[in-house]
């Protein structure tokens, strides 16, 4: 068999993984747009350009890693083409000792974007941010790679020290120096306020969290706390279950969450379980654009269930899962195959949940463009270990320098007032 064959054989096989696993409408308009013979027809025609007509003698095993990459990252973020080395290591995560430096991540204008830093984290510690965008990890500049080979530049022994060039709103792109370290999840924090209003914080709802949460409910609850703002600001990670459990603490019946597969099927339904409700009281949540996926499940169930205000920023937009395809080869196609989901059926990849009471954060009340961001390699400062770059940085790359002043928490102030409002109207009910 051919070269050429078998490249075609590859891109028929990754474009009826797509067609068979990913999105699709039931108009005869879009079933031509999803035709995959007419799709592989327009691939053979380019092969036939570049076999022919370019000017020097093309490396098509380059050609093809370079074609099915292109498939995945018309996708979504997390849908990406790997090698058959990628795909062995991906197997092999579990088993190896590397370590990252404690973000969420994902893109956006083809930059890799951080949604938050996880609290206590190295990338915390140096002062990556929620927001920031990562124009290059060492050298390599992030707009010409996919996010999962940009989370792998980020994995690395324990100690290694990995250079980050940010750009943010209001600063000079600085380079941040980041020490990568295993990640420990941090609790959840709880604290009274005035007027009996507990404030629980959540820092991750990683497996096993949502029995901590219960936990500081009810300690809250013993000390007299009659409300409660939960606040889900910068939590992007952790699972789908964990979120479910935690809004099913606050809210005892109906349907929590959703999980969709192709052609908007419902593949799983989470609902309430009346058992498991341990606060009935007034609540207000609190989010912003670094809560993602599962703390969006949380949010999403406070607003349609009416459980109570949501106060913030109209969230990130994430919650996906992932299934590895196994090409010829020993090549793989890891496709985005479930989208997490309200109660409603409304998916939040992309669109996010909008809060019931905007208030946002003064000093991000704009928010950094990436598509006018030159990605410009001549510039001085543009790569992180780019010696003349390094001394024209004014922002040193240390945890006092790249921490913002402390600013009035105007989400946090409005919640708890949203709810003293409540006990003032009560009493005057009363």
């Amino acid at each position: 068999m051919s070269f050429r064959t078998k490249f075609a054989l590859a891109i028929l096989s990754a474009t009826v993984a797509l067609y068979t696993v990913v999105g699709g409408w039931m108009s005869t308009r879009a079933q031509q747009q999803n035709d995959p013979g007419a799709q592989l027809r327009i691939f053979e025609s380019v092969l036939d350009h570049i076999q022919n007509e370019y000017v020097d003698e093309p490396d098509l095993t380059k050609v093809r890693a370079g074609a099915l990459r292109g498939l995945a990252y018309g996708l979504d973020p997390y849908s990406t083409y790997l090698t058959a080395e990628q795909v062995r290591q991906y197997r092999q995560t579990a088993n190896n000792n590397s370590v990252g430096i404690g973000a969420e991540l994902s893109q956006y204008a083809s930059y890799l974007y951080v949604i938050a830093p996880v609290k206590g984290s190295p990338a915390e510690a140096a002062g990556v941010r929620a927001g920031d965008i990562i124009e290059y990890i060492d050298n390599k500049a992030t707009r010409d790679i996919s996010l999962y080979d940009a989370k792998q530049l980020l994995q690395g022994m324990p100690g290694s020290e990995v250079k980050l060039r940010v750009i943010r709103l209001g600063a000079r792109p600085q380079v941040i120096a980041v020490r990568r370290a295993a990640v420990r999840t941090p609790v959840a924090e709880a604290r009274m306020e005035a007027d009996r209003i507990g404030v629980l914080r959540i820092n991750s709802l990683d497996d096993g969290e949502a029995k901590d949460v219960r936990a500081r409910i009810v300690d809250l609850q013993k000390q007299g706390a009659q409300k409660i703002v939960l606040d889900l600001r910068n939590v992007a990670g952790g699972s789908l279950v964990e979120g479910v459990r935690v809004a099913n603490l606050f809210i005892g019946d109906g349907t929590l969450a959703q999980t969709i597969g192709r052609g908007n099927r419902t593949l799983k339904t989470f609902t309430a379980e009346a058992n498991q409700a341990v606060f009935t009281g007034p609540v207000v949540a609190v989010i912003d654009r670094g809560t993602a996926g599962a703390a969006e499940a949380i949010a999403a169930a406070f607003v349609e269930r009416k459980r109570g205000e949501v106060v913030g920023e109209k969230t990130f937009g994430a919650g996906t899962e992932q299934e590895l395809f196994t090409l010829r080869g020993g090549d793989g196609l890891l496709l985005t195959t479930v989208k997490w989901a309200s109660s409603s059926g409304k998916t939040f990849l992309g669109s996010g949940i909008t809060p019931s009471v905007e208030v946002k954060r003064p000093e991000l009340a704009e928010a950094i463009d990436p598509d006018e961001l030159t990605g410009n390699d001549d510039d001085a400062v543009a790569q992180p270990n780019n010696a003349a770059g390094a001394n024209r940085e004014t922002t040193p790359s240390t945890p006092e320098a790249a921490t913002p002043k402390p600013r009035d928490d105007v989400q946090l102030k409005k919640a708890l007032e949203i709810l003293r409002s409540a006990t003032a109207m009560q009493q005057r009910a009363a």
